[in-house]
Formats: structure tokens, C-alpha cells, sequence
């Protein structure tokens, strides 16, 4: 990231909304001081962000983009716990992991650390995350402020190392798997076998095999004239 950027960034609300149409905060930053996106996309900066970022690039201010959504007051998610089933799904989705909970178990949200991104509400299965408005009518930077913005920023900054490490431990773990299946000699005896096959096999080789029956048939006729009624 240029220092243009660095100091786009530094203005932005880091609530990682994705409603600039970037994947977060930086990227949309990057976007601006290249010269690929205008400075009007961030409806929680609101006005008084366009304003802070017209100073900052010498581009006019405009008005916020309605189709990048509306300036509005900062929303907090809240999980109903009665319809949580806890599939994990929005524990992933919030970018400042402000949402904990376990598989199976109830999520519940941390409310200092929620931006009210809503990026947690479309990936819910039971709906059971709703928005309350927790700053009444104040909105954009009125709602929010520049130690909450810093706060969201190394949050998030520490989500996507944590996202990063966990794929890269996930991708070693297939690829030891893989070259595991590979060095696996092959043959007949080196396909893989379930418990009941190998209980057949133990059986199998427990059993005589045709020689050693054949000889055991052998005895058996040479012991019957023993045995007999005649020879007693």
C-alpha cells in the first residue's frame, strides 16, 4: 500500500462493510488512490467522510452513492438465543470476530467490538440476527468515532492473519494426507481395508488351507479301521 493509500485507509471507518464494493477498508482505499473508484461509496463514513477524503485526494465532494446503500445510524447485531443452532457460519463471516460461540453451541456478539457490518445477517441458516439501532439519530462519523475505527482496524487486521494460518494449516493437512495416499505401495494387499475385511482375512489365514485338509483327511481314513467295531 503507497502512502496515498496508507492515509485513505487512515480516514476510513474500518467497519469492513464491503458496501464499497471491495473486499474491505484497504482495499477500497487502494482503489481510490489508483484512481479506480470515487470517494463516494462508504455509507458508514457518510458525508463527513467524503468531505475528509476530498481533502485528502483534491477531488470534488459529491454526494454518497445510493447504490452503495445510505448514511444511516450505527447498527449493532444481536443473536436471538432461543433460534441460535450454532453453526459457526457468522463466527467467520465478522471480519473483527466480535461474534464467539462454538459448534452446536450459542453464538452471542460482543457489542464493543461490533461495526454493524451486517456481514454476519446473510449467512445465518435461521435468521436469528437482527440490527438495533444503538446511536439513535446520529449517523456516519456522528456514530462513530476515530478509537472505535482504530480498534476495528487491528481486529480486523488480526481475524485475517488468524484466517490466513488457519487455511495454510488446513492446506498442509491435505497435502500430507495426499502424499500419504501416493507413497502407498501398490498391489493387491495394498488397498485399504475396512474392520470386517480384516476380521476375514485374520479368519482366513486361521483356517487350513487344501494340503493341510487333505492331509488331515488322510489320517482321519487311516484311523477308521482303528476305530472301527471290527478292530476293538
Amino acid at each position: 500500500m503507497n502512502l496515498l493509500a496508507e492515509r485513505i485507509n487512515a480516514v476510513l471507518p474500518q467497519t469492513q462493510c464491503t458496501r464499497c464494493g471491495y473486499p474491505d477498508c484497504a482495499a477500497y482505499a487502494e482503489a481510490i488512490a489508483a484512481g479506480q473508484a470515487e470517494i463516494n461509496q462508504c455509507p458508514p463514513g457518510g458525508a463527513e467522510g467524503i468531505s475528509r477524503l476530498a481533502a485528502i485526494t483534491g477531488r470534488p465532494v459529491t454526494a454518497l452513492n445510493p447504490e452503495n446503500g445510505s448514511e444511516g445510524p450505527r447498527q449493532l447485531a444481536v443473536i436471538d438465543e432461543a433460534w441460535c443452532i450454532g453453526c459457526t457460519l457468522c463466527l467467520d463471516a465478522c471480519p473483527t470476530d466480535a461474534i464467539v460461540g462454538s459448534n452446536k453451541l450459542m453464538h452471542t456478539v460482543i457489542e464493543p467490538y461490533c461495526t454493524g457490518c451486517e456481514l454476519c445477517i446473510p449467512v445465518c441458516p435461521v435468521d436469528c440476527i437482527s440490527l438495533e439501532n444503538v446511536t439513535g439519530e446520529r449517523t456516519g462519523w456522528a456514530a462513530w468515532s476515530a478509537p472505535e475505527a482504530a480498534q476495528a482496524g487491528k481486529r480486523y487486521e488480526f481475524h485475517s492473519l488468524r484466517r490466513l494460518r488457519s487455511k495454510g494449516e488446513n492446506d498442509k493437512r491435505l497435502e500430507e494426507k495426499s502424499a500419504g495416499q501416493a507413497c502407498r505401495p501398490a498391489g493387491p494387499h495394498a488397498t485399504h481395508r475396512s474392520g470386517r475385511d480384516r476380521q476375514k482375512a485374520r479368519r482366513d489365514r486361521s483356517r487350513p488351507g487344501p494340503r493341510a485338509r487333505q492331509a488331515r483327511s488322510r489320517y482321519k481314513r487311516r484311523l477308521e479301521p482303528a476305530l472301527s467295531p471290527a478292530h476293538r
